[in-house]
């Protein structure tokens, strides 16, 4: 099975390659964005012309949250734009499409965790497009899955965890928001969900595929202040955490306050075991 995966410089583009020895049944093709522009219609057809893929892991995005709010059409190109690109060679190749969305498409108001069919309501650039991400692949090549996930973190490129350890090792006291709920997701975990679900269910003329959307995220809940804490005594480092209020932090983007994903679908159709977000640092 040929795999190719969009975005391999970011961060669950090197998850990906780290875990992807693991999985023998699978020839996986790592695109940088210089390699594959998903915005570039003539791009995305060379490649999947040259490779002809029976699967494509979309993880190139632009998740610049705050920048999104005065970059709206960069935002719009790389996650609308381009997620309908793929979508649409995808279906010319007849290719299942696996694309990586976000907690973001909803707006925190809830107060259990999210399921699939929940409606969402983006209060922001960057939540905005990547619904309108989802709606565009979803109009546009039935073999797809959408995985939505939050909070990713790893020991790659830029991410929360690694700016506390930067900030750790600058400061003695540090201030984070504790008034916003979510769970953490190590994007190693995230990239062997994503290889196992290719791995393990091969489309075959006979088998109904269970396309469609899916929450994948570590299980349990914390806030920010909760998460820097814990990975500061996992590290067993003296830093001082203060927890503060959102309105103390402001930022151009609003945040969901609460934003925890129900994975129980994931889980029953793949037989996925996922770890708690606390186990996960320590991994």
């Amino acid at each position: 099975m040929v795999v190719l995966v969009t975005g391999a410089n970011g961060q669950l583009g090197q998850a990906i390659q780290s875990v992807a020895g693991n999985f023998h049944s699978l020839d996986i093709i790592f695109c940088s964005s210089s390699e594959l522009n998903i915005t570039d219609t003539t791009n995305c057809e060379s490649v999947f012309e040259k490779f002809k893929p029976n699967f494509c892991i979309n993880t190139a995005a632009y998740t610049a949250v705050d920048k999104a709010e005065t970059e709206p059409e960069k935002a719009y190109a790389i996650n609308v734009i381009g997620a309908q690109n793929l979508a649409a060679v995808c279906k010319t190749y007849d290719t299942v499409l696996l694309h990586v969305s976000t907690d973001f498409v909803f707006d925190g108001l809830a107060n259990q965790p999210y399921l699939e069919d929940d409606v969402p309501n983006p209060t922001g650039v960057y939540g905005v497009t990547k619904l309108q991400g989802e709606q565009a692949i979803a109009s546009t090549w039935n073999k797809h899955f959408i995985i939505r996930t939050s909070w990713v973190y790893s020991q790659f490129a830029n991410n929360f965890m690694k700016t506390m350890l930067r900030l750790a090792s600058e400061r003695d006291s540090l201030s984070v928001v504790s008034d916003q709920i979510g769970t953490p997701t190590n994007a190693v975990d995230l990239a062997e969900c994503l290889l196992t679900i290719i791995s393990t269910h091969h489309p075959t003329p006979n088998t109904q595929y269970p396309f469609g959307i899916y929450n994948y995220s570590n299980e349990g809940q914390c806030s920010w202040y909760e998460f820097a804490a814990e990975i500061f005594k996992q590290y067993q480092l003296s830093v001082n955490v203060n927890p503060i209020p959102s309105s103390a932090y402001p930022t151009p983007a609003k945040r969901p306050a609460y934003s925890v994903l129900d994975k129980s679908k994931i889980k029953t159709v793949f037989g996925i075991n996922i770890s708690n977000w606390q186990e996960q640092i320590k991994k």
